[in-house]
């Protein structure tokens, strides 16, 4: 059985129904955790949501992950139990946008097609 299709740019919803939005900074040239930027339900959420998508700024739809991140306050950084998650989202975006990843010595490097094919899809 398929799981039901979502339409696109469709925010996670809180068990409330209203929708929620988390969004993240990270410098992949600093060894620092990705911070919590701004979070918020409802009307605050389908800002967040409409200055990402006016700005180009790639959305990833994940309801337990950003109810996760709900809880961290602004100017955080992310819980250790979202640092998985995150890192994945992360290494889609900048592999999506050509952009040098830290590997752990440090030195920056593109991934390839090839090491890219073990995220799952």
């Amino acid at each position: 059985m398929t799981p039901p299709s979502i339409p696109p740019n469709t925010p996670p919803h809180t068990s409330l129904g209203n929708p929620i939005a988390v969004a993240l900074h990270h410098d992949p040239y600093r060894p620092d955790a990705p911070t919590v930027v701004a979070s918020g339900t409802g009307a605050i959420a389908e800002k967040i949501l409409s200055l990402a998508f006016a700005n180009d700024i790639k959305v990833r739809q994940d309801p337990d992950l950003a109810q996760m991140l709900l809880a961290v306050e602004v100017d955080s950084e992310i819980p250790l139990a979202a640092f998985s998650a995150v890192a994945l989202i992360l290494a889609r975006l900048y592999e999506a946008n050509r952009h040098p990843i830290m590997n752990p010595n440090g030195f920056a490097h593109h991934h390839t097609s090839q090491s890219s094919s073990s995220f799952p899809k």
